[in-house]
């Protein structure tokens, strides 16, 4: 439970360096969440923020399991200037398990997804070295945290591997901390989440910012607007690379590449990996249809942590079969179309609630929307999206109207929201992610 601070990494390959398995957890938990994890992962040993430490002692009675509770910013640093260094490393084997990623989760708790030590070498060297192109002299820094699978390879492993360097700092990525950043350190790559390209490219004095020291932005957690992407490489020149991975896969997977970036898309196959779009059956459906994606790949997770059913449905033999919805075109390029509970069907057909957003996203006074479906009074699903607005825009009846008609227009009628709500925000997990459960409240 550690911020993106040097402790975290010393902690991190400590831990794995010493035979250890890693699970690491955001911070900023609550006590009923830092219960769960404690319990949940029988963890022996808390490397823990001093911040959060009045959250562990009022739970760590309730946690049998914990026996020893290192922290970040108290002891420390005095405990390691009088450890005695152990430069031996366990015998570990590259089938063990090392390290556990925990899925979003649509509903309840977290669960884990079980890694080997050599998942991430294998992520490495199919993904960041050859497509990414991490080198000795990047210098990344990320919006997304290190206890999240995404950020841990592509903020710390991916660039040590390289030789390269990383920016770390404990603070929450808002646009004003990363033009700081930027000025002050001139990182060369940057990782993060569309919601952050959003907040970046609207942010007063973006147009003053020098983003000249960055050679690429690396995207992925939710599929990036065209629209979005365009006004960023309109404001800084700066190519991003969206593509998509998960806590089963550890990393990115199918991807968008230098030179080779289709405008909505989430770009092709990882040479290394496979993937295709299947039916219930899990029969592969023609090109241009939607289906769930199929996945294959030697960084695939041993299971999900105390979670048997589960893993039987979704790890089955060399294939990781997701819970998103996709479109495959003829030319190879895959098309997020939404989470299979996402997807909804109205007047017997599919409508991908990602549509909807991006065509929303595109009207003048939309910063951010989510499309979710309801019950009509008839009992049929119909679109309700949730709205919020640019500074300066006032919400009204006459412009839930005109967003409505601007869907129509941009897609085949049925499409457009029955219902338009404005909010001031849209409800976000630690992840950056959308809370569409929620929503659907």
């Amino acid at each position: 439970m550690v911020p993106d601070v040097p402790q975290f990494a010393s902690a991190w390959l400590g831990a794995v360096k010493a035979g250890g398995v890693v699970s690491a957890v955001n911070p900023d938990l609550k006590a009923e969440e830092a219960r769960y994890y404690l319990n949940y992962t029988r963890a022996r040993i808390l490397v823990v923020d001093l911040e959060a430490m009045p959250v562990i002692e009022s739970v760590w009675r309730d946690c049998p399991h914990l026996k020893h509770v290192l922290t970040v910013g108290g002891t420390w640093d005095a405990a390691l200037s009088v450890a005695d260094p152990d430069p031996s490393f366990a015998p570990t084997h590259r089938d063990d398990p090392a390290v556990w990623l925990y899925t979003s989760g649509s509903t309840g708790f977290p669960k884990a997804a079980v890694h080997k030590h050599h998942d991430f070498v294998f992520s490495a060297l199919t993904y960041a070295l050859p497509v990414v192109g991490y080198r000795s002299t990047d210098k990344t820094f990320s919006v997304p945290r290190l206890a999240f699978g995404y950020a841990l390879g592509s903020n710390l492993l991916f660039p040590l591997i390289a030789g390269g360097s990383c920016v770390l700092f404990r603070e929450k990525g808002s646009p004003e901390k990363l033009f700081q950043l930027i000025a002050k350190h001139r990182p060369t790559m940057l990782i993060t989440v569309p919601t952050s390209l959003n907040q970046v490219a609207g942010a007063p004095g973006a147009q003053d910012v020098d983003f000249s020291s960055l050679r690429l932005a690396v995207s992925a957690g939710e599929a990036l607007p065209a629209e979005l992407y365009q006004r960023w490489k309109k404001l800084t020149g700066v190519e991003v690379l969206d593509g998509i991975g998960s806590a089963e896969m550890f990393h990115i997977f199918i991807t968008n590449r230098l030179g080779d970036v289709k405008l909505g898309s989430l770009g092709r196959v990882v040479e290394g990996y496979r993937a295709r779009v299947c039916d219930d059956e899990g029969r592969e459906v023609p090109r241009g249809e939607v289906g769930t994606l199929w996945v294959q790949g030697d960084s695939m997770a041993l299971e999900y942590w105390q979670q048997h059913e589960k893993s039987k449905q979704t790890f089955r033999g060399d294939w990781c079969v997701s819970a998103d919805k996709f479109q495959q075109d003829d030319d190879g390029y895959f098309y997020f179309c939404g989470r299979g509970d996402d997807m909804l069907k109205v007047g017997g057909k599919w409508l991908s609630p990602v549509e909807v957003e991006n065509a929303l996203l595109q009207h003048a006074a939309v910063r951010e929307v989510a499309v979710v479906g309801f019950k009509d009074k008839d009992g049929l699903d119909k679109p309700r999206a949730f709205v919020a607005l640019h500074a300066g825009k006032t919400a009204s009846d006459a412009l839930a109207e005109e967003l409505k008609a601007h869907v129509r227009d941009a897609l085949a009628p049925f499409k457009a929201p029955r219902e338009v709500v404005f909010l001031d925000a849209l409800p976000r997990s630690d992840r950056g992610k959308v809370l569409k459960t929620e929503l659907r409240k």
